[in-house]
C-alpha cells in the first residue's frame, strides 16, 4: 500500500514537472524565435541536435580531398551556420547557449510560477558581450585618430619647398588714434567709404573725346597742366584740384566746346571747386589775370553759370583725393616721402585722358598707393590692411599701376613738367627725382 503511494507521488510529481518544463520550454523557443532565429523553433529537441551536430563533425573530417585545397566550396550536411549579418555583433556560441539551458533547469527546480518568469523576461536588457577587451577599445580608438604618412609627408615637401600656406598679417585698426577726433568720425567712417565707392561710377566722366570734334586729349593734357600749376601758384588745397579736372572732364561729356572756350572751361571749373573748397578763394579778377587777359569778368561767370547747369549743381563727388587721404592712411607705416610719392603719382594720372576715363578714381587712388611703395621698395607691396580698406587685390591694380610707372619714367622728358617741377622740390621730399619702380609684384622675379 504504501509503495503504491508513493508510486503514485511520484508519477504526480514528474507529471507535473513535464507540464511545467513543456510550458517554459514553448515560451523560450518563441523568445529566442522572436530575437533572430538564433535557436531553433523547438526546443525539445535541443539535446539531439547537439548530438547530431556533433555526429557530423567526423563525418566531415572523413571526406576525401581531391584536387587540392577548395575554398568557399559548398558541402552538404555543413553543421556551421550560414552568417545572416555582417557587423560588429558576435555570434550567440554553444556556450551561450548552455548557459541558458542552465537557467532553464535552475528555473524548473525552484517551480517559479510561469507568470512571474514571463514578467521578468517581458523587458530583457542586452546581454553585455565580454568579447571585446580593453585593449581592442583602445586599438579601435588609436585608430581613429591616426595620421597618414602621405599627409605628413606632404605637408614637410610643401614647407621645405616653400609651399605652406603663412599665416596673414593681422589688419592694422587705423582709425585706433583718432578715436577722441570727433571730426574723424570714427563711427561711420567705413559706410562713408563704401557710400563712395557705390557713386564713384555716377560721377566719373564717360568718353567724350569722340563728340568733341575741335579738341583732343593732347589738349586735355595742356589744360590740366596749366590748372596744375595755377592751383601751385595761388596755392589751393588739395582737394581743390582735383575737384577743378571732375568738373571740367564731367561738363566736357556733356556739351561740345570749341578749342578757344577750353581754357575758360579749365578758369571756371577752378573758381567754382575753390569756391566749394576753400575758405579764402581767389577772386574772378586774379583769373583774368592769371590767364593774361584772355578773357573777361563776364565770361568768366557766364561760363561758371553754364557749368553749374550742365551738372546740376551736383559738386559733391567723390574724387580721388578723397580714396587717397584714406589710403595713405592705411598704408602704414607712411611717412612724408611716401605721401608725397603718392600724390606724385595721382597727379600724373590726372593728366593721363585714358588713366581718367579707364579706371574709377578708388583704383587710381590704389595703385597710385601700390606704385608709390613698390617704387619706395617698401616691403611687403600690398598689405592685408590696404587690401582690407581698398577692396583691391594687386592683380586688380596691375593695369593701372603699370600706366603710373610708365608716366612716371617719362615724366622728366616729358613737355608738360608742371607735375615734374612741383614734385621735385626739397618741399615735395624730391620723389619725382626717384628712379621709377623697376618691378610691380611682390612675388619674386
Amino acid at each position: 500500500m504504501n509503495q503504491r503511494i508513493r508510486k503514485v507521488a511520484l508519477t504526480s510529481v514528474e507529471g507535473g514537472d513535464q507540464t511545467l518544463n513543456g510550458r517554459l520550454q514553448v515560451f523560450f523557443s518563441s523568445l529566442f524565435s522572436s530575437i533572430g532565429g538564433v535557436f531553433g523553433s523547438n526546443v525539445q529537441d535541443q539535446d539531439s541536435q547537439m548530438a547530431s551536430r556533433a555526429a557530423l563533425v567526423p563525418l566531415k573530417q572523413q571526406q576525401p580531398r581531391e584536387g587540392g585545397k577548395q575554398k568557399n566550396s559548398h558541402v552538404e550536411g555543413r553543421n556551421r551556420r550560414v552568417l545572416q549579418d555582417i557587423g560588429n555583433l558576435k555570434t550567440i556560441t554553444e556556450e551561450a547557449i548552455a548557459l541558458v539551458q542552465i537557467g532553464v533547469e535552475k528555473v524548473s527546480v525552484a517551480a517559479k510560477p510561469v507568470e512571474a518568469v514571463k514578467s521578468a523576461l517581458e523587458r530583457p536588457k542586452p546581454e553585455r558581450i565580454e568579447g571585446s577587451s580593453r585593449k581592442t577599445k583602445e586599438r579601435i580608438s588609436k585608430k581613429n585618430f591616426k595620421v597618414a604618412f602621405s599627409s605628413v609627408l606632404s605637408a614637410r615637401s610643401k614647407a621645405a619647398c616653400g609651399l605652406a600656406s603663412k599665416p596673414k598679417d593681422p589688419v592694422v585698426d587705423i582709425d585706433a588714434e583718432d578715436v577722441s577726433n570727433e571730426l574723424a568720425v570714427v563711427e561711420y567712417i567705413d559706410e562713408i567709404y563704401e557710400f563712395y565707392k557705390l557713386s564713384e561710377d555716377e560721377s566719373q566722366a564717360q568718353d567724350y573725346m569722340r563728340t568733341q570734334p575741335d579738341i583732343n586729349a593732347k589738349m586735355r593734357s595742356i589744360l590740366v597742366d596749366w590748372l596744375i600749376e595755377v592751383h601751385h601758384k595761388f596755392e589751393l588745397m588739395p582737394e581743390t584740384l582735383y575737384l577743378t579736372i571732375n568738373i571740367v572732364d564731367r561738363f566736357l561729356s556733356m556739351k561740345v566746346v570749341s578749342r578757344r572756350e577750353l581754357q575758360l572751361v579749365g578758369i571756371s571749373s577752378m573758381l567754382l571747386a575753390s569756391k566749394y573748397e576753400e575758405i579764402w578763394s581767389p577772386e574772378v579778377n586774379d583769373f583774368v589775370c592769371i590767364s593774361d587777359n584772355a578773357y573777361v569778368r563776364e565770361q568768366i561767370l557766364v561760363m561758371e553759370k553754364t557749368i553749374l547747369g550742365k551738372l546740376g549743381w551736383h559738386l559733391t563727388v567723390p574724387t580721388p583725393y578723397v580714396f587717397l587721404v584714406r589710403y595713405v592712411k592705411a598704408s602704414v607705416p607712411s611717412d612724408e616721402e611716401m605721401e608725397n610719392m603718392v600724390f606724385f603719382l595721382a597727379e600724373l594720372g590726372l593728366m593721363n585722358y585714358s588713366a581718367i576715363i579707364t579706371f574709377s578714381p578708388s583704383i587710381l587712388a590704389a595703385s597710385a598707393v601700390y606704385t608709390a611703395r613698390c617704387t619706395l621698395a617698401r616691403s611687403p607691396f600690398w598689405t592685408e590692411t590696404l587690401k582690407h580698406h581698398t577692396g583691391y587685390s594687386e592683380y586688380q591694380l596691375m593695369d593701372c599701376a603699370e600706366l603710373l610707372a610708365s608716366l612716371h619714367s617719362t615724366a622728366a622728358e616729358s613737355k608738360l613738367r608742371a607735375v615734374y617741377k612741383k614734385f621735385s622740390s626739397e618741399k615735395r621730399s624730391a620723389v619725382a627725382l626717384v628712379s621709377p619702380a623697376k618691378r610691380l609684384s611682390s612675388e619674386s622675379p
